[in-house]
């Protein structure tokens, strides 16, 4: 016997033998362990994507992202990622923190090769020093040379054999259809790695833009980044930008610009303007990372709850290992030795589920996780160490209390189960239903929210209106497009403009006509045609709409200086002047130095941001450019209405593929973090109180089964089904109504910190606290109902006459 218990595979043995006696108990700890572990591994798996951004650039260290900051008379305002062209040249010359740097341009462009024509929206325009500052393996070409003379191009692995198939495409030609310039292929890199903040399918030579290189500082339709010299550069070359940029502007009155600099790589996690791929929120991912580790906990509770209510089950068979002379030390290592196998056996179960969930959780979290990834040293090696303490942890507290078991006491039937160990596994239990209190009560605030943004009035019509993308060629013959898209009785208007009403990013200055340019003020500005406000039904408030006759004075091509505008204001612009809306109408004011005019109309104040900001002031006025046409339809038969815009568009622009979305995605696009971490929440909510279920089922199973005799005695002393029903529920309804007192609260204040992010939001209110509590207590009592009606029906002869 000695021998046998120094063996590990004796351990083993017992182990396997043991699970395989209860089944039940066995069953809950594997399903419970099985789910936690995958939701951790998925976290796991998610978590090494997130960090791992940008990783493989080896000099992110000492990139920046420049930021422009600017505004008129201390107003100043955030213009994002966009920088002008003069930036990169000014500070290389005069920094000498900035050994070198790169502007880029993701504009898109249409792509043709001899017939065939793609949109590539991956189409960026690069310095030549692109291959120099970011480490893309170029496949074929020089680094140095590849961008660096105009019309040159660079294409990825898949756009080379998209367009080229298995030819060489060095010294080819594609061309670009919006300039119908040829661009020569001067080298193939890879494709971008899907953890990269820079993606693209194309690069093109900067100089083919033929943007003026040290003119402005205003024209800011650019992203730059700065190589530095080291990494610590940062912070010094932030202290000297702002005096140097307001030398810079000395001659320019009122007006103010800054750049801030963003470490290259955080602004994946912590940067709240995107680069060229959605950011992620570090705070998101730390909120669905701890919701990960508490269902896991929940699951190891489940565990410790069953083990040390099997104890007394246990108690003879430990007692007679010790008479067998077993030491403590071995029993402990013993029932580890369970722990140990239970949790890898789940291991192996969560794997082949991980890799059932993985396609789902990708198209949930929108990324690109493969399963391979879990063979990863690092990510295997966490998933390792994440069994160890969980076969550690879980295992280790029942192990200590069977393996303290006295042999006498227990044969001779004197073992009770402790009163710690009874205040354990209540104080488990609650720790359980507070976990899954917590993120059903956050669910259904985080829904309640995301329900006011989608029903929300946001004063403007977002529904069957189709945006497609336009470019010169087809606003030359704008005029023809609409009248003929207007043939059909299912469209209704047809309108152009830079941005549609959802996000309107443009930043211009506005003065009254009665001020001088220095007492200008920041707005947010878009170009229109007349049936702009009509199409997205914004609402007029005073004035009136514009006209066609008001586009043909502000676009006299032939001589700008004819140019005067008519705008179109929101309230708050026209409050922001001094005016309320009726007074507005016909007041003189210019946009910016170079679009003098008047007020014509002024709108109701509606929503061209996500609901996170205020109402900013904004003004909208006629322009014949436009990057974009909305065309709203009626609803009715869609699909032929569609169809009908996308033969006519092929027979007025067959140099432009018919691609269109509905503005409802522009929408949803603002909102995608909030509504991937509703589904996260959803989805979690609903396994926490699976596993929490599970838990409180196995222990009412025990509960009943330890108070066999007891319930027999009561039964033939007179008592009802529904008495011993309410005496065995009633204990775990306590405990689960202590859980709703001690989480809501907590749950309340981070619900209410997560919603001060939002700029209109819902209140929180009582009602849904108590709707929490009513769902927990509604399942906990349904959970315990199938053994407490079982003991309850049990015949107590049969109870009574049983050792």
């Amino acid at each position: 016997m000695f021998k046998n218990y120094f063996s590990a595979g004796y351990f083993v043995k017992i182990a396997w033998r043991s699970i395989i006696k209860n089944k039940t108990s066995a069953f809950i700890n594997l399903t419970g362990l099985t789910t936690g572990l995958t939701c951790c591994l998925l976290m796991v798996l998610y978590l090494q994507h997130e960090l791992s951004y940008d990783q493989f650039q080896k000099k992110g260290d000492r990139i920046a992202r420049v930021i422009m900051s600017y505004g008129f008379n201390g107003s100043p305002l955030t213009n994002g990622n966009f920088t002008s062209t003069k930036v990169l040249p000014s500070f290389k010359k005069n920094f000498p923190e900035v050994v070198d740097g790169v502007r880029l341009s993701d504009l898109g462009r249409l792509v043709k090769y001899k017939d065939i024509t793609y949109d590539e929206k991956g189409f960026l325009y690069a310095d030549s020093s692109f291959f120099r500052i970011f480490d893309f393996k170029l496949l074929s070409g020089n680094p140095d040379q590849v961008l660096n003379a105009v019309n040159q191009i660079v294409l990825t692995q898949s756009a080379a054999k998209k367009y080229f198939g298995e030819e060489d495409p060095i010294g080819k030609t594609l061309q670009i259809s919006s300039s119908q310039v040829n661009y020569t292929v001067t080298g193939i890199v890879d494709d971008c790695p899907p953890n990269s903040q820079i993606q693209f399918d194309m690069v093109a030579s900067f100089l083919s833009l033929g943007t003026p290189q040290e003119e402005s500082y205003f024209e800011a339709n650019f992203t730059t980044y700065l190589l530095l010299r080291d990494k610590n550069a940062i912070a010094t070359l932030q202290q000297k930008i702002e005096p140097f940029m307001k030398n810079e502007l000395k001659e320019e009155k009122g007006v103010y610009i800054n750049y801030l600099l963003e470490s290259f790589t955080r602004v994946h996690l912590y940067s709240p303007y995107d680069a060229m791929t959605a950011n992620s929120n570090i705070k998101y991912i730390y909120i669905i990372v701890a919701i990960a580790i508490l269902v896991l906990m929940i699951a190891c509770f489940t565990y410790i709850n069953l083990s040390t209510a099997r104890s007394i089950e246990r108690a003879k068979e430990v007692g007679i290992r010790k008479v067998s002379g077993a030491m403590r030390g071995q029993v402990f290592w013993q029932f580890i030795t369970e722990s140990v196998l239970i949790s890898f056996i789940a291991f192996i179960f969560s794997i082949g589920l991980l890799i059932l969930v993985l396609p789902s959780f990708n198209q949930l979290a929108n990324k690109h996780l493969m399963i391979m990834q879990i063979w990863n040293p690092s990510v295997l090696g966490v998933a390792l160490l994440i069994i160890t303490i969980i076969a550690l942890l879980a295992g280790s507290y029942p192990a200590l209390i069977l393996s303290n078991f006295e042999p006498i006491k227990v044969l001779k039937g004197a073992f009770k189960n402790t009163s710690s160990g009874v205040i354990l596994r209540q104080s488990l239990t609650v720790f359980q239903f507070m976990i899954s209190l917590f993120l059903i009560a956050s669910t259904i605030i985080i829904g309640k929210q995301l329900h006011f943004i989608q029903t929300k009035k946001l004063g403007y019509d977002r529904e069957h209106i189709l945006v497609m993308k336009i470019d010169q060629k087809i606003r030359d013959k704008i005029d023809l497009i609409k009248s003929e898209f207007k043939t059909n009785t299912n469209i209704l208007s047809v309108t152009r403009g830079n941005f549609t009403p959802v996000n309107i990013p443009g930043g211009y200055s506005m003065y009254r006509g009665d001020q001088s340019a220095d007492q200008s003020i920041n707005t947010r500005g878009n170009n229109i045609d007349e049936e702009y406000i009509k199409t997205n039904s914004l609402e007029l408030i005073a004035g009136s709409d514009l006209s066609h006759q008001d586009l043909l004075d502000a676009t006299h091509n032939d001589d700008g200086k004819k140019n005067y505008f008519h705008f179109i204001l929101n309230e708050s612009a026209a409050k922001k002047l001094g005016w309320n809306p009726q007074d507005a109408i016909g007041k003189k004011m210019f946009l910016g130095d170079g679009r003098p005019g008047e007020i014509k109309g002024v709108v109701k104040d509606f929503h061209f941001a996500s609901l996170h900001m205020i109402i900013e002031p904004l003004v909208l006025f006629p322009s014949d450019f436009a990057t974009l046409l909305m065309i709203k339809i009626s609803g009715n038969d869609i699909a032929r209405t569609i169809s009908f815009i996308q033969n006519k568009w092929t027979s007025l622009a067959p140099h432009w593929p018919p691609e269109y979305h509905f503005m409802d995605d522009d929408f949803s696009k603002l909102y995608d973090a909030e509504f991937r971490i509703s589904n996260v929440f959803n989805i979690f909510s609903m396994i926490s109180i699976l596993l929490a279920c599970l838990g409180l089922f196995g222990l009412s199973s025990y509960s009943a089964k330890q108070r066999i005799k007891e319930l027999g005695i009561r039964k033939v002393l007179g008592a009802s089904v529904s008495n011993i029903f309410l005496l065995l529920s009633n204990h775990f309804i306590k405990l689960v109504l202590l859980s709703c007192v001690l989480v809501l609260p907590m749950a309340w204040f981070a619900m209410e910190k997560w919603l001060q992010d939002f700029a209109y939001r819902i209140e929180i209110q009582w009602w849904m606290f108590l709707l929490t509590g009513a769902i927990a207590i509604a399942i906990a009592f349904i959970t315990v109902s199938f053994q407490s009606i079982k003991a309850a029906l049990s015949n107590p002869i049969k109870a009574l006459r049983s050792e």
